[in-house]
């Protein structure tokens, strides 16, 4: 029976009109104050609403309701991806049925705002016009990390719960909806309701969480790395990998002995190199480099999905490439014997390693080798390198004695790479050896980055800078304050430079003195990071610096390049087909530059955490088998609640909590980064040598946690400082060591280059 009609009442087209329209929340309140409703209208709006929502026309609470399939005027949205700098994203919250997918919106972001990238919160208004839904961006909301990677357990009843392999997270959730998944798996969930007691639900099941491919797959995950190439992108790669290389239109340098040296394992070869003596005491060079803007052009799918990524992404057991493996691997990279396209930077090396001139051009090469790091540095010692070689390394000593003189900071960090079995479990943890032919490589890479970036400056083009500047004023009188702490001074009124700190790690004879001064160096460096506008590089001492030499797996390189084409007037024939025509920069980026640089270096950022999670995760996987056993240790960090140590030589940082370390009280000292016990003067601090029992490991967080020896017949050691009376006292007072030299691992992959 349909129930009465009530004077006054709007209509369902009405509500509709007004919901729609409105420019602040429409809820129950605001379409009665709208209508002019009183008392029993608006009983009986009450039950037009209810009605108007199991009808399907509107959706939504009493304070806020939108047209179902509809968006609120002003709502919260979550950006969910950038396509070709241009921010999708989709309401915070949608609940309409399963049928209905959220609309994606195009946002318009406010001019002072940041780039947003995939997972950012905003508040918009939003508007639908005849091309589909726009937002108009008004704040950007802190973050909320909605999705949660973690393992199914069940408790006794059968209650599901998700166990969390974040070790940020401590508490497990219950979960609401299994979603098919069982105890045991690794999964990905959302919650379930607002409220922590509605628990999740599973969205996607991604299988065995202690398989060896599991490590990278759950950072993947957590840092919303993308690693998959939409059928757009791919179908564009493979025409562009038929794009014919016209003799006619390139430098033809395939005469060259060209050679690429690169890690013995290295799945891509952006760069190769070539020198000979000029006859005057310096050196003719080359280098060359995978001509990627030549199949990746502005505008096109493959490109839209490589600003996206921002990078390649290596871990342990596979890359998450930039581009699709057909240019990555194939087409753009430099293989031996293959003719492929280059952007060639010649340069004129005087007899003192400075750049005195240099030459950009779009070539042919064909490479004539392709040689393991190891294996060129073997013939150069051997005494059996050929011509080409040697030349190279002559050129080199030119460019080093450059080096040297301009005297970049030098800080000793070993780098440590996870070797793989054939079944995806480490093999081994060993030390990178650093190799004259790793410089060689690195310090021909420098100068081509330089002359890019100087180029692009005589013809005041449009430049992204790989920016690293001088430390803050702030973390510089943070070192001072450690460095009194440990009784060395460092003056703030002198001109802060490279060389300063290298004299004075060189001036250390102690090897852990000088772990220690390194460490604290190395902490006070700002991130290096992307921009149009230049402000040098502190590290290498360079006044103007860009990335032009990794294209394949770094975006920055690839818009140099795009520079360099529009700049030197070296743009190719239109190509055939459905492809963009121009590889040059496009005018949005002209316009805009900061805005892409501002994404690419939170993309390299993220890159840098998956990474390191991951290696987390293969060394406590590693170590899990060893619970128990005593290693020989580093102290990384101090803090009120206990200190960091990681294992010499293995790495994997782990916890000491300050209540493991016996009844004494222990106040921590900020500026020296050290605890130090009240009675005892026991102090442990950054770059101490402690030996500690290893007492958990958990694969699936990366977590370690660290104890110290009892009284069990274990070696206690005496960290600095501590007083002989104290030993009489009978608390843990671990015995004194060396302290280490300060290092990272990274994984067996392609070597980073500057």
């Amino acid at each position: 029976m349909p129930r009465k009609i009530v004077p006054g009442l709007p209509s369902r087209e009405q509500i509709l009109e007004f919901i729609q329209t409105s420019d602040a929340p429409a809820g129950k309140r605001e379409i009665g104050k709208a209508f002019g409703l009183k008392g029993q209208e608006r009983i009986a709006l009450k039950r037009l609403l209810k009605d108007m929502a199991e009808e399907g026309l509107i959706d939504g609470k009493k304070t806020a309701f939108h047209r179902m399939g509809g968006v609120p005027k002003v709502t919260v949205l979550r950006v969910v991806d950038v396509d070709d700098g241009e921010a999708i994203a989709i309401p915070d919250t949608w609940h309409p049925d399963d049928a209905t997918p959220p609309p994606r919106l195009r946002v318009i972001e406010g001019k002072k705002q940041a780039a947003l990238k995939v997972g950012d919160r905003v508040l918009a208004r939003t508007e639908e016009t005849g091309g589909g839904w726009t937002a108009h961006s008004m704040k950007k909301l802190p973050a909320r990390d909605d999705a949660i990677l973690g393992v199914v357990e069940l408790d006794g009843s059968g209650k599901g719960w998700l166990a969390p392999v974040d070790k940020r997270v401590r508490n497990s959730s219950p979960i609401a909806d299994l979603g098919g998944a069982e105890a045991g798996q690794l999964v990905l969930a959302e919650p379930a309701g607002r409220s922590p007691r509605a628990g999740v639900k599973v969205v996607e099941v991604l299988g065995d969480p202690l398989a060896p491919r599991s490590y990278s797959l759950i950072a993947i995950h957590k840092y919303g790395i993308p690693d998959t190439f939409r059928e757009e992108a791919l179908a564009e790669a493979e025409l562009a990998a038929k794009l014919p290389l016209s003799e006619d239109q390139r430098e033809d340098l395939r005469h060259l002995p060209i050679v690429a040296i690169d890690p013995a394992d290295a799945r891509d070869h952006d760069d190769a190199i070539w020198a000979e003596p000029d006859g005057e005491g310096g050196f003719n060079a080359l280098v060359a480099i995978a001509d990627v803007s030549f199949y990746v052009r502005p505008g096109g799918m493959t490109d839209r999905e490589a600003r996206r990524r921002g990078n390649s992404v290596y871990f342990p057991d596979r890359v998450v490439p930039m581009l699709p493996e057909v240019l990555s691997a194939d087409v753009c990279s430099l293989k031996e014997g293959a003719d492929r396209a280059a952007m060639a930077c010649h340069l004129h090396i005087d007899s003192n390693g400075r750049v005195k001139d240099w030459r950009f051009t779009r070539a042919l090469v064909r490479i004539s080798e392709v040689i393991a790091y190891e294996d060129a540095q073997a013939r150069i010692d051997s005494g059996q390198a050929d011509e080409s070689l040697q030349n190279l390394w002559a050129a080199w000593r030119a460019l080093h004695r450059a080096r040297e003189a301009r005297d970049p900071l030098e800080l000793e960090l070993p780098e440590r790479r996870v070797i793989l079995d054939e079944r995806g479990r480490i093999a081994e943890i060993a030390i990178r050896e650093r190799l004259d032919a790793h410089r060689v490589v690195e310090d021909f890479m420098i100068a081509a980055n330089v002359a890019a970036a100087k180029a692009l400056e005589s013809k005041a083009s449009p430049v992204v800078y790989r920016v690293h500047e001088p430390p803050s004023r702030e973390k510089l009188i943070a070192l001072r304050d450690y460095f009194a702490s440990i009784g060395k001074k460092l003056a703030l009124g002198q001109v802060i430079t490279p060389s300063l700190f290298n004299r004075m790690i060189k001036d250390i004879a102690d090897e852990g003195e000088k772990a220690l001064v390194m460490e604290a160096v190395l902490r006070s460096q700002t991130q290096a990071y992307y921009g149009p506008q230049n402000a040098g590089h502190f590290g290498l001492s360079l006044g103007s610096y860009a990335h032009f030499t990794s294209p394949i797996r770094r975006y920055a390189d690839l818009l140099v390049h795009r520079a360099l084409v529009d700049s030197f007037h070296l743009e190719q024939p239109k190509p055939k087909g459905n492809l963009p025509p121009s590889s040059g920069l496009s005018d949005k980026d002209r316009e805009d530059l900061s805005k892409v640089t501002d994404a690419i270096s939170q993309t390299e950022r993220r890159a840098m955490e998956a990474e390191r999670d991951t290696i987390d995760r293969y060394v406590a996987a590693w170590l899990s088998g060893r619970v128990g056993e005593t290693f020989k240790t580093r102290i990384t960090g101090v803090q009120s609640f206990g200190f960091f140590a990681t294992i010499v030589g293995l790495g994997g940082d782990g916890l000491v909590p300050v209540s493991s370390l016996g009844r004494e009280y222990f106040r921590y000292d900020e500026g020296a980064r050290a605890l130090i016990g009240e009675d005892s003067g026991t102090r442990f601090a950054v770059g101490d040598m402690v030996e500690l029992r290893l007492g958990e490991a958990n694969p699936l967080t990366g977590a370690l946690k660290f104890e110290p020896l009892g009284s069990d017949g274990g070696q206690r050691i005496e960290p600095r400082g501590a007083r002989p009376e104290a030993k009489k006292k009978g608390r843990f007072k671990p015995p004194q060591g060396q302290r280490g030299r300060p290092g990272n691992i990274r994984h067996q992959g392609r070597g980073r280059k500057k």
